[in-house]
Order: C-alpha cells, then sequence, then structure tokens
C-alpha cells in the first residue's frame, strides 16, 4: 500500500465523518475516494470495502467488541472505537488480511493519532479477539429472534421487530440478507443516443462487467470499474445511475397514455433521475418541469440535465407543501417521490438504519399527506398522480395511498407496488392514481 497515505488513516477519517460529525455514509465515502484519486486502484478499493463494510456490520462489530472489552464502544474515544471497529471487520472479513497486520496497523494507528497511551488496549483486545474467535457466543435465535436478527443482519432492534411485525419472520430474514448482499450499480441507458448493445460492447471493452436487467433492455448493472466520472458514457449522460423500481415511476404513469404535448410536472426531483427518464421517454411528445425546495437541489438537477443534454426539461425552486396557483389542474402527470424513512434503500445507503428513529415515521407519514394535499390540485381531470418513495412501511405507503382515496375520491387507484429489497431491487413503493375526468369540485381539508 501506498508510504505517504495510510488507506486505514482514511477509513478512520470516513468513520469519524460518519459516526461522529454525523455525515452521510455515501457521502463521506465518494469524498474521500475523490481527494486522494491518485492514490493506487488496490489503495482506494481497500478503503471503500473497509470503510463500508464497518458502516454496514457496526451493529455486529459492536457486539463482538463488547465480549473483549470491559470498556463500551459508546464510551471509548471515537478515534479508537473507529481503529478496533475497522480492524474487528478486517479479521472477520477480509480473508487476504492477515491478523497480525490487522493488529499491528491498528497500534501503529492509535500511535499516530496520538493516542499512544491505548496502544496496549488496542493491541489486547483486537489479538484477543483474533484468538478467540471461535468462542464468541451469539444471541439464540429461539429464545431471542429480534436480538438474534439484529446482531447478525447489524440492524437495529426496532427495525427488525417492525419487519417481523410487517412482513412475518422468514420474510424479514430474506430482507435482512438482501440488505447484506453485494449491490451492483444499476444504470440505465438514453437509447435515443445510443443503442443498448453498443453501450454494452463499450463498457466491457473498458474490463467493465454487465448484466443484462430481466425485461428492460435499456437497464444494466455494472462491477468492476474503479469511479463513474472515468466511464466516458456516464460523464457524456449516455448512462444515469438509477435502480429499477426507480425507473417503474416514468414507465408506469406513461403506460397507456398514447397523447402528445403532456406537462409532467415532478414536484420533488433533486438530483433529477425520474425527471431526466420521463423527458427521454417523452422526447418532443411532452416537457417536464422539475422542482425542489432549495436552490441548491434544483442545482443538482440541472448539472444534471446538462449532463443529459435533456431540452424539454426545466427547473424551479418550490416547497411542495405551499400550493402553487400557476399549475392549478395543469399537469397531464404529477411526480410526488416524497421525503420517507428510506428504509428501502437501506442496502447501498448503509447508515440510514442507523440515523433512522420510529417516530420520525409518523412524522415522515404526515408531511407526505400534507404534500399530496396540495399536489394534487395540479392534476388535470384525467391526469395521473403518481406516489412514490423509496422505504417499506405501510405508514408512509400503503396506509397513505389509501388515505388519499378515503379523502379525495376524485382518484381513483390504478395500480400499487410494493418492491422489497429481496426481488433483486430496492425497497421501493409506487401507487398510480387517476384523477377522473369530470372531477367533483375539490375537497378541502
Amino acid at each position: 500500500m501506498s508510504e505517504q497515505i495510510n488507506p486505514r488513516s482514511l477509513v478512520v477519517d470516513i468513520l469519524l465523518a460518519v459516526n461522529r460529525d454525523g455525515e452521510f455514509s455515501h457521502i463521506a465515502v465518494r469524498g474521500m475516494l475523490d481527494k486522494y484519486r491518485y492514490l493506487p486502484r488496490r489503495d482506494r478499493a481497500f478503503v471503500k470495502r473497509v470503510s463500508e463494510g464497518t458502516i454496514e456490520r457496526q451493529i455486529e462489530l459492536d457486539y463482538i467488541i463488547h465480549q473483549f472489552s470491559k470498556t463500551k464502544v459508546n464510551k471509548m474515544k471515537p478515534v479508537i472505537r473507529a481503529i478496533l471497529e475497522s480492524g474487528v471487520y478486517q479479521l472477520f472479513y477480509m480473508d487476504s488480511v492477515p491478523d497480525s497486520a490487522v493488529c499491528n496497523e491498528a497500534v501503529k494507528l492509535a500511535g499516530k493519532r496520538g493516542l499512544g497511551g491505548l496502544k496496549s488496549f488496542v493491541n489486547g483486545v483486537l489479538r484477543n479477539i483474533a484468538r478467540n474467535r471461535e468462542k464468541i457466543l451469539w444471541p439464540s435465535a429461539e429464545k431471542d429472534p429480534v436480538l438474534a436478527a439484529s446482531v447478525c443482519y447489524s440492524m437495529p432492534e426496532w427495525i427488525v421487530r417492525r419487519f417481523f411485525g410487517q412482513f412475518g419472520q422468514e420474510r424479514s430474514i430474506h430482507i435482512l440478507e438482501a440488505f447484506l448482499n453485494k449491490h451492483s450499480t444499476c444504470v440505465r441507458a438514453d437509447i435515443r443516443r445510443e443503442t443498448p448493445e453498443t453501450v454494452r460492447h463499450s463498457l466491457e471493452a473498458r474490463g467493465i462487467t454487465v448484466s443484462p436487467v430481466k425485461g428492460m433492455p435499456e437497464a444494466f448493472y455494472i462491477d468492476g470499474y474503479d469511479a463513474l466520472d472515468e466511464i466516458p458514457e456516464f460523464e457524456n449522460g449516455i448512462l444515469y445511475v438509477q435502480d429499477v423500481s426507480s425507473m417503474m415511476v416514468a414507465k408506469l404513469a406513461l403506460e397507456g397514455r398514447s397523447d402528445r404535448d403532456l406537462f409532467v410536472l415532478d414536484v420533488c426531483a433533486a438530483p433529477g433521475g425520474k425527471s431526466i427518464h420521463m423527458a427521454q421517454l417523452l422526447g418532443s411528445a411532452g416537457v417536464v418541469e422539475a422542482r425542489d425546495l432549495t436552490e441548491y437541489k434544483v442545482e443538482m438537477i440541472r448539472e444534471n440535465i446538462e449532463r443529459c443534454g435533456v431540452s424539454n426539461l426545466r427547473t424551479k425552486v418550490q416547497d411542495a407543501a405551499e400550493y402553487d396557483s400557476s399549475v392549478e389542474a395543469a399537469a397531464d402527470i404529477v411526480i410526488a417521490d416524497l421525503p420517507c424513512s428510506g428504509l428501502g434503500v437501506i442496502g447501498s445507503k448503509t447508515d440510514i438504519k442507523y440515523k433512522a428513529e420510529p417516530e420520525k415515521i409518523e412524522e415522515l407519514a404526515e408531511l407526505q399527506r400534507r404534500i399530496l394535499s396540495v399536489v394534487r390540485r395540479y392534476v388535470k381531470p384525467g391526469g395521473i398522480l403518481m406516489y412514490s418513495t423509496c422505504t417499506i412501511t405501510e405508514e408512509e405507503n400503503q396506509n397513505n395511498t389509501a388515505w388519499f382515496l378515503e379523502s379525495f375520491p376524485e382518484f381513483s387507484l390504478k395500480e400499487e407496488r410494493q418492491y422489497l429489497p429481496d426481488e433483486g431491487c430496492d425497497g421501493f413503493y409506487i401507487a398510480k392514481m387517476e384523477k377522473k375526468a369530470a372531477a367533483a369540485q375539490d375537497k378541502e381539508i
């Protein structure tokens, strides 16, 4: 590994940014890899795997540490906690790294971080774990299935309990396993510019592994690349990173519609994936307006519009919870992909499970209802409202749709889909609702 920059030190910095400073893990990892882009690919791969793996397996790692340390991790200095957690991850999940190297490097890290007095503590805990890994006492699935699943799959107990109640224990275990499975990057090709075959061959020629997505020829799973912005097809907008379940929003919205000059309004659009997909599918047959709450978020959309070369897509800063009379009954399709708990995308944004709180789910469900009660007014008679989230809780999904249909009977449910993570995609929810052509007077709530 590089002599100038210690990759293990970068891992510790990422863990501190996430656990101590509250930064989102995918942002912390991407920022560090961008900053040290000049490092050898092997070093960058090490940083990515160990930092992401340590965050993903944190509950399990802490459970192990607690059996060999009298000091609980939440009482440790943040640097020591990060060193130990990343060290235990390497001991259990990286066979290519010798136990002695894990222990020695962790001790050196403690010294270089000004914690020389704790070097013997770090050394003792890690070497004791390495020698006695077969003697670890794991919780019993028979006696306490919630705790056992929590430790095995590194999922907070309240989430495990909620999943067990909603999906049953067996299906929940499949979902928890799916979150920990290796996640390939799902990309969508702009088939207006290049055929899927051309894109696939171009990627494979660069040594990138490309796998097809069943029933969706324009989509691929890709692996074996170093950085997305080093792939020309991504930089020039031919490729866009988007999960299969998310792609279905635009596809389902347009299903059964052949009319032209459609106006589509996306009310919570950042970073713009669904808006861009819709604009590409429409082409000259319509225009899309992508909105979001802040100038920062809308600027993200604009950057992706420029990269993807989409001309029938405009942007606006607008709070979706605030009524805008300028688009009253103006939209053929309204896309409402609303803020949610994000429990469906834990597999790709692993720290969501640690930041989520049970009481926030009801707060988010109420926010979603408030926004839906506003944006439904933008739908034309005969138009479509697409409600979606990237979570799998009933309160934010099926229950909200049922509430909406009862509150606003001028809408009817055309299709409802709940995608679960064990189906090969992110956890995602979509409800397609149609406004009656001869709509009754809007009902105020």
